[in-house]
């Protein structure tokens, strides 16, 4: 559902991307770690189309990002949701769905934002009373609402608590289960081996090592992590 061939990229001479490439299935979780500046928004921001490749050739299914339409089949929740904190929860879904082209009634809409786990009572309330984990939810009910196959992620678990973290990573299993693609850049190593079913490590703009989760525990992975880094 999303290929990467040999991908590269720099800024200004400076090499950000270098002949990446990967596959991710319908149903797989992929969390993809790195230090700052390895590559991994980069790699976020060429499949949404935000930004173009040098070289290379980036797929969402059997549509090459650049040439064909993928917009309709990708989602993003960047680390801070953007929203509207005068809108309510399901005000800011009724509006991200309707500039995607759907049309809900109201039920429809508090169904997805009941399947993302938030509350049924927050629902009518304005954003400005939100937690960033009730605000993810919301970011993750738009991407349910505009039927997109590939949601991308950047540090969706940065600045949750424990509780929050794991409701998330609970939602984020389900939409796998139900064929969902999620691809995650992350520093969270605990909850990537508990969430994810394959894990690369990014340096200096390549891919130097990709693994199954069910191959390394957290410890096993801090250490490979530090050591590749």
């Amino acid at each position: 559902m999303l290929t990467a061939k040999n991908i590269a990229k720099s800024y200004n001479g400076k090499v950000a991307l270098k002949d990446v490439s990967f596959e991710v299935s319908k149903g797989e979780i992929f969390c993809l770690f790195g230090q700052n500046g390895a590559g991994k928004t980069t790699i976020i921001n060429i499949f949404l189309g935000f930004i173009n490749k040098d070289g290379g050739q980036a797929f969402v299914g059997d549509k090459e990002v650049g040439k064909d339409d993928t917009n309709k089949l990708t989602a993003y929740i960047p680390e801070t949701v953007q929203l509207y904190s005068n809108l309510s929860g399901i005000e800011n879904l009724n509006f991200f769905s309707q500039l995607a082209g759907f049309s809900y009634a109201t039920d429809e809409l508090e169904a997805f934002l009941t399947k993302t786990g938030l509350q049924a009572d927050a629902h009518h309330k304005r954003l400005s009373a939100y937690s960033k984990g009730m605000r993810q939810k919301v970011g993750i009910a738009v991407a349910l609402a505009k039927n997109a196959e590939v949601i991308f992620m950047d540090e969706p678990t940065s600045g949750l608590d424990p509780k929050a973290t794991s409701e998330f990573t609970k939602t984020c299993k389900e939409l796998a289960q139900s064929g969902k693609v999620i691809f995650m850049a992350t520093h969270d190593i605990f909850n990537a081996v508990e969430l994810a079913t394959t894990i690369g490590i990014m340096k200096e703009g390549s891919l130097v090592k990709q693994l199954k989760s069910s191959e390394i525990d957290a410890g096993q992975l801090n250490k490979l992590y530090l050591e590749t880094i």
